[in-house]
């Protein structure tokens, strides 16, 4: 990436490029071996034993059609898990793409939206290969009408909080700003994966499995970011 004749100025500024897409190629290799092996756990029934468990946990020992806690808890949790449903992301994209082209991000606004696009596809793609039934196990507190594994609601949340939240960190000047931006993205993206098995609706190994792939396209997409930036430096650098 790094041009000989570039001032060295410059050289500093894509030789941090360079480490910090490095790191991010190593985490999104990480979470690709994630997917595959929580899915290859799941295909064997090793996930089986601690998917039962931690799903009765969050159940009434006497009532496993009542989740534990109070009846706000469970309509609260029926609100977080809206937010990482197709309706709510696919507006919160359109919005978010609208913005960033009005403030002249095309760039943010084209890796969103390709983004999303790949983790929706992906996730229908992997849902139907691995053709995994939702739980019965407790009785389910939101509607369904797709496979279960991986969980696109986490996945979905995972790809779009997360990217969302590198996109804007990218034109933000403050670090304690970019920390909070960081840790916003990623308490949404948990809770939306804690709400699915909270209702039941997904086996906590479909909601790993759907983080490890939402996080897979959001590591890409902040790839894709880097790559720009080094070689926007490299043609500032021959100019």
């Amino acid at each position: 990436m790094t041009t000989p004749d570039a001032p060295p100025v410059r050289k500093s500024v894509l030789r941090r490029i360079e480490t910090r897409a490095l790191l991010i190629w190593l985490a999104c290799a990480a979470a690709i071996w994630g997917f595959f092996n929580i899915a290859s756990e799941m295909v064997e029934g090793d996930t089986t034993a601690m998917d039962q468990h931690l799903l009765l946990m969050l159940r009434q020992p006497g009532n496993l059609s009542d989740p534990i806690g109070p009846r706000w808890v469970e309509e609260s949790m029926r609100d977080v898990t809206a937010l990482g449903g197709f309706t709510f992301l696919t507006l919160a994209t359109i919005v978010a793409v609208l913005l960033f082209s009005f403030h002249g991000k095309r760039r943010q606004a084209w890796i969103l939206a390709g983004t999303v696009l790949a983790a929706q596809v992906s996730s229908e793609v992997l849902k139907t290969f691995y053709d995994r039934p939702r739980p019965t196990l407790v009785p389910h507190g939101s509607f369904v009408y797709t496979q279960s594994f991986p969980s696109g609601h986490s996945a979905l949340s995972a790809a779009v909080f997360l990217t969302l939240a590198t996109l804007i960190a990218s034109v933000e000047k403050r670090a304690s700003s970019k920390i909070l931006i960081y840790v916003l993205a990623l308490l949404v993206t948990v809770a939306v994966g804690f709400s699915r098995v909270y209702l039941g609706v997904h086996w906590p190994s479909d909601v790993l499995a759907g983080w490890s792939l939402g996080a897979t396209w959001a590591f890409g997409a902040w790839i894709v970011l880097e790559w720009m930036r080094s070689r926007d430096v490299s043609r500032e650098s021959r100019g």
